[in-house]
């Protein structure tokens, strides 16, 4: 499996096209799997499940559309994203294994900051219990597969802006908020989550190399 990292954003059509292109690549012998590693400016995704009464701002970032699960997702500078492009022919064709592979990358990495993450029955995403009480998501995750082959990926709030939040319901779900690693008192980078990443993915995915 490859390792791409982009250190400047990336625009979302650009790599919205980078990632079809890789897919379709992978699909046909072509190219090997890859995880890729970025942020974006601030937008606004939409998934296929998207509804319009949860745009709350629809003039404050580009909204763009996705084409993969799920509602409306926020990205933008101090989140880690990690789009990951992998067979499903030669890991066994089994969705549902694959999904729960991802959230255990990101429930492993987070434990490396001292961060107890959890699943949630009946909710996207992985989510942590606040120190005042309550609950909040740290991170979200939404996939889809053409021809066997994943696309798009997850995301971890690092030191993203959380006020960038407010503009949509996070996932369809308004009785809970987000946070993150700063907010809960993490002085963690985006390259310490890197690392802290790339072993959980080595773990459940096999080895990366360049």
């Amino acid at each position: 499996m490859e390792l791409r990292r982009s250190s400047a954003p990336v625009a979302y059509p650009n790599a919205l096209s980078d990632m079809e292109t890789r897919n379709a690549a992978i699909a046909a012998g072509e190219a090997r799997e890859q995880i890729w590693l970025l942020e974006h400016p601030p937008l606004y995704t939409a998934g296929t499940s998207a509804k319009r009464e949860d745009l709350l701002t629809p003039h404050r970032f580009d909204v763009f559309e996705a084409g993969r699960g799920g509602q409306y997702t926020y990205h933008g500078p101090g989140q880690r994203v990690a789009y990951v492009m992998v067979d499903l022919k030669t890991r066994g064709r089994d969705i549902r294994c694959f999904v729960n592979q991802m959230e255990a990358v990101i429930i492993d990495a987070l434990s490396e900051f001292g961060v107890r993450a959890e699943r949630r029955e009946g909710r996207i995403g992985v989510w942590t219990v606040l120190p005042g009480g309550g609950e909040a998501k740290i991170a979200a995750l939404g996939v889809r597969i053409r021809k066997w082959v994943t696309y798009h990926g997850i995301s971890i709030n690092v030191l993203p802006d959380l006020s960038h939040f407010s503009g949509i319901v996070p996932c369809g779900i308004a009785e809970h908020g987000v946070t993150s690693l700063s907010a809960l008192g993490s002085g963690a980078t985006l390259q310490d989550v890197d690392a802290a990443l790339l072993q959980a993915f080595t773990h459940r995915f096999g080895p990366i190399g360049a």
